[in-house]
């Protein structure tokens, strides 16, 4: 067989026997080397070349037919045209590729020292593997591959069910285990010493069966008819080793999750006694990341400061909280064959400093209801300078309707947006119903209410009248509750009430400051205005503020989530199975530094999604470090 190339360059490469190339020639000079020999090749001139005819252009089908790389070419029937190969020479200076000869080689020595032995290098292998029967599995396949190799070697097979495979491999793993955390354990029993008394298993009373592995004496020897032999023996295994982790997870896994006692009690009614088992187990369960999913509570952190418009004085709805409550049925009109249904919605306002509730009803869950039942209590109570609310899609479009200012949970500090209006419209992030708290509690108490008068006129039909009425008297009733502890001083009977800072009225007056007198109630009626306020004030500084300072829950600090932390995000309407996994994409920390809102990127149809989420709306499985 004979070899042609038209580059005279890879012909001296071939042919050279003194000079030494780079690397990358290198390699390939000897690739061709190995499978042909330097005489098989020739030199061709390019245009004799059938090869160059596959790189030009030819744009007639006849013609490439015709071509030398399909009909060969003519001159290879020619005998006398085939001379002996004559490879040229390489020089060095016009070459890049070959080394210079008075560059020197370096050649380099390194010592290793081996400081392990062949127990730990065969354990080392160990710790590729995660699971448990996917190491006896390979294992066992390692020998039997072996046991046919002998076989063929020395005409003798030895053929082994598929039970005695698994049963050879276990004890193979569990020898080499034991040889690396108990080889001077092992070589004491094997001759006949007594254990030091400071060692671990020394109260175990160690022994090694017949398969050399070290088991556990104990005193249960005579339950043999009571207890099987590998309960009243277990294995030894050390703790924290890749082994004893294996096997954890292993019958973990087939207690389906279960928690630290099934899995201790699979593990010892398999035969198996780890060193420190318990502390091991509870630890992994805590990592699990299926346990996790099926267990684990959602994530919590300190309670944050409260807001400025919650603890600073001023006129009774200055700063408000908005939420809509119901429905409930009413009786619109009547008819020949009854009576006409509507429903009807509450629409609660709630002062964020003085806890005054003031109730509007619409008629729809509309942008434009919401922005007439504003309209109404904004010409009885008064401009508005903050509205907290959440995102309810007829929050969201009255805010985009007035044209107000607003507060996206994903921005920074506020921009002024509507000089006519001068109102921040805060939203508070989705699914977060417990930063409405404020709002939230009183709707609870109004819903209370509300149910006992409709019980107590119970047979009469519900009008929009009798609702509207109803819902006044309701806003009386808690607009009189006490916000603050009621004092057991007798000289100070004074109840903090709402609707002392509303209506300005109140039963009696208790002795005020000095530059206004008890007398000046009588003689004007701003003095008695102001009287009232400033009482009011006084007592709200001195009774609710303090009530605030406590945190009721979320008291400590606890780990904020971090970007790229995978959790599983809450879903009310489905099983918990069934609720999406995701990863933390952003996080906002708030002005303590402490992460309480996050966005969140799921899968969903096949794209990613984006979701902006409380943290108590997630379950964190495994963190960003690990």
């Amino acid at each position: 067989m004979r070899f042609y190339t038209d580059s005279r360059v890879v012909l001296g490469y071939i042919g050279n026997r003194t000079r030494r190339f780079y690397t990358y020639v290198s390699n390939r000079v000897d690739r061709i080397l190995r499978i042909s020999n330097a005489n098989q090749w020739n030199f061709i001139s390019s245009e004799k070349n059938p090869a160059d005819s596959c790189t030009r252009c030819n744009t007639n089908v006849i013609n490439i037919m015709r071509l030398p790389w399909i009909t060969g070419p003519q001159w290879l029937c020619d005998v006398t045209e085939m001379k002996p190969t004559q490879f040229p020479l390489v020089e060095p200076d016009s070459d890049r590729e070959v080394r210079p000869i008075d560059r020197p080689v370096i050649c380099s020595q390194t010592d290793v020292t081996i400081t392990t032995t062949g127990s730990d290098l065969i354990t080392k292998k160990f710790d590729r593997f995660d699971r448990w029967s996917c190491l006896i599995t390979g294992i066992a396949c390692l020998k039997r591959v072996c046991r046919r190799f002998r076989a063929c070697r020395d005409q003798k097979p030895k053929q082994l069910t598929r039970y005695d495979e698994i049963r050879e491999a276990e004890t193979f793993v569990l020898k080499q285990i034991q040889k690396e955390f108990f080889s001077k354990e092992i070589n004491s029993l094997k001759s006949g010493k007594p254990l030091n008394k400071d060692t671990s298993i020394s109260t175990l009373a160690p022994f090694l069966d017949e398969n050399g592995l070290m088991c556990v004496g104990g005193r249960l020897n005579k339950a043999a008819g009571i207890l099987p032999s590998k309960e009243i023996n277990p294995i030894l295994l050390p703790k924290n080793s890749h082994i004893s982790v294996l096997l954890i997870r292993h019958f973990h896994e087939q207690v389906k999750h279960q928690g630290r006692l099934f899995t201790e009690g699979a593990l010892r009614t398999a035969g198996y006694w780890i060193l420190g088992g318990k502390r091991m187990i509870s630890s992994f369960i805590h990592t699990c990341v299926t346990c996790r999913k099926l267990r684990r509570g959602l994530e919590t952190q300190m309670m944050a400061d409260l807001p400025e418009d919650r603890i600073t004085p001023g006129p009774a709805f200055t700063s408000v909280g908005i939420d809509v409550f119901g429905p409930w049925e009413v009786c619109t009109r009547r008819t020949r064959g009854g009576a006409a249904n509507s429903k009807r919605w509450g629409l609660m306002f709630t002062c964020l400093t003085s806890r005054a509730a003031h109730i509007e009803v619409i008629e729809e869950m509309s942008s434009s209801c919401f922005i007439n039942a504003l309209r109404r209590f904004l010409s009885l109570r008064g401009p508005v300078k903050i509205i907290r609310s959440d995102r309810g899609t007829n929050f969201i479009g009255a805010a985009e309707e007035m044209r107000v200012n607003t507060i996206k949970v994903e921005e920074g500090p506020v921009q002024q947006f509507l000089d006519k209006s001068y109102i921040t419209w805060i939203f508070n992030v989705p699914h977060s119903s417990h930063m409405g708290g404020v709002w939230e509690r009183v709707i609870g108490m109004t819903r209370k209410i509300l149910d006992s008068m409709l019980l107590e006129s119970s047979g009469k039909p519900l009008t929009h009248e009798t609702l509207a009425t109803f819902l006044c008297e309701v806003c009386a009733i808690i607009n009189s509750r006490p916000i603050a502890p009621i004092p057991s001083d007798p000289n100070d009977p004074m109840i903090l009430t709402p609707t002392m800072i509303l209506t300005g009225k109140v039963d009696f007056l208790p002795v005020v400051s000095d530059s206004l007198s008890l007398q000046d109630v009588y003689r004007a009626q701003w003095k008695r205005v102001q009287i009232l306020a400033d009482i009011f004030w006084n007592q709200w500084r001195k009774q609710y503020l303090s009530i605030l300072q406590s945190r009721r829950k979320w008291k400590s600090e606890t780990r904020n989530v971090k970007e790229d932390d995978v959790v599983l995000l809450k879903n009310p309407a489905e099983h918990r199975n069934n609720w999406p996994t995701g990863i933390i994409d952003r996080v906002f920390p708030s002005d303590d530094g402490i992460v309480r809102k996050v966005v969140v990127r799921t899968i969903r149809a096949g794209k990613p999604t984006f979701y902006i989420r409380p943290i108590h709306d997630l379950v964190l499985l495994i963190e960003s470090e690990q």
